[in-house]
């Protein structure tokens, strides 16, 4: 493989991208709207400061500062933040302003880590404990908002507030486990209402129909994030979020494709539309190779199968939906969006056909982010 052609791909969407118009935020660009502070450049960001973390190439560093340097104001104040909509994903970029308050010392990074835990601290819950995942949709649990949330909260806890709140991070956690897995093959359902009353859940369970896969895949960086982030690595609890994220992965390494990705459907193979899909496999390259650079997944029975699931995934991903057209390279096969509802919206209902219905984008950051997080791992581990 070619990482030259790679390099090149990050630094074209770094030079053509401006803070208001990053050419990567497709959902945006399609609504006709400038970018502004959501979860999927957050994950583009902090992509770039992965590179810079173990590059030193301070282009990176440099363009990162300038992107949230742009909307963040002096106050802490965070152009597009706005908490009353207690959404989740929200908290998702406030991860990048840790490395960048740590290397710029610029004091209004730190404002608004601030102003984001300020959310944090009064996210709305279900009776169980779970954050709610937005005000339109109440009392529910979906597993992408574990990712846009506890990671940040670890961090911000570990931090500033001496981890006085990590079991309360763990339960939450642990809640799914016991509320969302499927024991019969180690999987977990895209989303719980706790309320019981949504149009999509089952009446008894609360949960959705069906698995889908970048949702697996953000559920295990939360862990892998949030166990790096502990300040009580080695603890029961600890131990038991690991158990959690080694689990997922062995159950994953199950259902991959003999091309190295999984199916935007995981279990669902052979159902008429599914297709291997780029973002969720990006997430799981990463996981399983940060996952054995940060030893959360050494000294395992397990630990070369990792490795080598890991390198097959990311190098699928290349050689089936990395491609150049016109002299120009583009990363295919990205699931632009999917979702339960809300009320309002009933074509969203958690089917099989839901799932596959959605559009099929490339140079998505949904995709492009993960994707850059597992070429960086990929490079590291093949060293």
């Amino acid at each position: 493989m070619d990482t030259k052609v790679i390099d090149q791909y990050i630094e074209d969407l770094m030079t053509k991208s401006t803070a208001e118009i990053p050419v990567w935020n497709i959902e945006k660009a399609r609504a006709g709207k400038k970018s502004g502070w959501d979860y999927i450049d957050g994950c583009m960001i902090m992509a770039l400061l992965e590179l810079y973390d173990t590059s030193k190439d301070e282009k990176f560093l440099k363009f990162a500062d300038y992107y949230e340097d742009f909307r963040i104001s002096d106050d802490g104040t965070i152009d597009g933040f706005n908490k009353e909509e207690w959404n989740i994903d929200s908290i998702n970029g406030g991860k990048n302003l840790f490395p960048l308050y740590a290397l710029t010392k610029k004091e209004k990074y730190r404002l608004a880590l601030d102003k984001l835990y300020e959310q944090v601290k009064s996210q709305p819950r279900t009776k169980e404990g779970n954050f709610w995942h937005k005000e339109i949709y109440p009392n529910q649990v979906w597993l992408d908002g574990l990712y846009m949330g506890l990671p940040f909260y670890m961090e911000y806890d570990a931090t500033f507030n001496g981890g006085k709140n990590k079991d309360d991070i763990y339960n939450q956690f642990f809640n799914v486990e016991k509320l969302m897995k499927n024991p019969a093959d180690g999987l977990y359902y895209h989303c719980f209402d706790s309320s019981k009353s949504a149009f999509w859940c089952d009446k008894n369970t609360g949960l959705c129909q069906n698995y889908w896969l970048r949702a697996l895949g953000w559920f295990s960086m939360a862990m892998l994030d949030t166990l790096n982030h502990a300040p009580d690595k080695g603890s029961d609890n600890w131990n038991h979020l690991k158990a959690m994220f080694i689990d997922l992965q062995n159950s994953m390494l199950r259902f991959q494709h003999e091309s190295g990705m999984w199916y935007q459907l995981p279990a669902l193979p052979n159902v008429e539309g599914n297709y291997l899909e780029t973002s969720g496999t990006s997430i799981f390259a990463y996981s399983l190779l940060k996952g054995l650079r940060t030893g959360i997944l050494t000294g395992t029975t397990n630990e070369e199968n990792y490795r080598k699931a890991g390198i097959m995934a990311f190098e699928g991903i290349c050689s089936k939906y990395l491609k150049t057209e016109g002299g120009v390279l583009s990363l295919d096969g990205i699931c632009l969006v999917a979702g339960l509802g809300p009320e309002n919206n009933k074509r969203r209902d958690g089917t099989v056909a839901y799932y596959l219905s959605e559009p099929i984008v490339k140079d998505d950051a949904k995709g492009v982010g993960p994707f850059i997080l597992a070429y960086n791992e990929y490079k590291l581990i093949r060293k």
